[in-house]
C-alpha cells in the first residue's frame, strides 16, 4: 500500500444503517431510524454512535417492515427528518469512507437528503460476506454475524439492544468489517479494493 491509499484497517469508517418504512403502495420507501458507529483503525469505537429516531409523516409502513416502529410512531411523527439532521450527520461521515450492509440502500437515502454531499467511497459487507464466505446459505446481516459468531461482540458493544434496531444493525456490519480486517488476506486491503468488491 502506498500513503496515499492506506490499508482500511488504519483509518476511521463510519458504519451507517438505515431502518425503513418498506414500501407500500403510493408511498415510497422512508427512513424511520438512523445509526452510526466508528472503526477505527480496524476495531470497533467502543464509543456510544450516533443514533435518531426519523419523521416520516403520517403514512402506512409495510406490514413486513422489521423492527419497532409501531412502537415508536408518536415519537417518529417529532423526530427529525434526515435533512435537518444533516449538519449533525456530516461531522459522522465527511471525510471518512462509509460501510453498510447492502450499501446501495444507505447510499440512496443519504444521497436524497443531501444531494450536493458525495460521500463516501462505500464498502458494502454485504458484497464483502458473499467473497468471503461463498458458502454460507445466507448473507443477510444477521445470518453473516452468527455464522461468524459476532453476536456476543456486537451484544458486549450495544447491551439492550436487538436485530432491526439501526444502532444495533451498524455495530453488527461494523462488527464483519472488524473481522474481515483482522484476517489474512483481508488485513492489508486498501478502502479502494473493499469498495471495489
Amino acid at each position: 500500500m502506498t500513503a496515499a491509499n492506506p490499508p482500511a484497517r488504519e483509518i476511521e469508517i463510519a458504519v451507517i444503517d438505515l431502518e425503513t418504512t418498506g414500501d407500500v403502495r403510493g408511498y415510497e420507501a422512508e427512513p424511520w431510524q438512523i445509526g452510526i458507529v466508528v472503526l477505527s483503525r480496524g476495531r470497533i469505537d467502543p464509543a456510544p454512535g450516533f443514533e435518531s429516531l426519523l419523521r416520516v409523516g403520517d403514512r402506512p409502513f409495510n406490514p413486513r417492515a422489521p423492527g419497532q416502529h409501531h412502537r415508536l410512531r408518536r415519537e417518529i411523527a417529532v423526530a427529525p427528518t434526515l435533512p435537518g439532521l444533516w449538519p449533525m450527520l456530516r461531522q459522522w461521515i465527511e471525510g471518512r469512507p462509509l460501510a453498510a450492509h447492502n450499501a446501495p440502500t444507505e447510499r440512496k437515502f443519504l444521497s436524497l437528503a443531501a444531494p450536493l454531499h458525495t460521500g463516501g467511497p462505500w464498502i458494502d459487507t454485504l458484497r464483502l460476506a458473499r467473497a468471503a464466505y461463498p458458502s454460507l446459505p445466507s448473507h443477510a446481516l444477521q445470518d453473516v454475524v452468527g455464522a461468524l459468531n459476532l453476536l456476543p461482540r456486537v451484544q458486549e458493544l450495544c447491551p439492550g439492544r436487538e436485530p432491526h434496531d439501526a444502532l444495533f444493525d451498524a455495530f453488527c456490519c461494523a462488527a464483519i468489517l472488524e473481522s474481515l480486517l483482522a484476517q489474512e488476506g483481508w488485513r492489508d486491503s486498501s478502502v479502494a479494493l473493499l469498495a471495489a468488491q
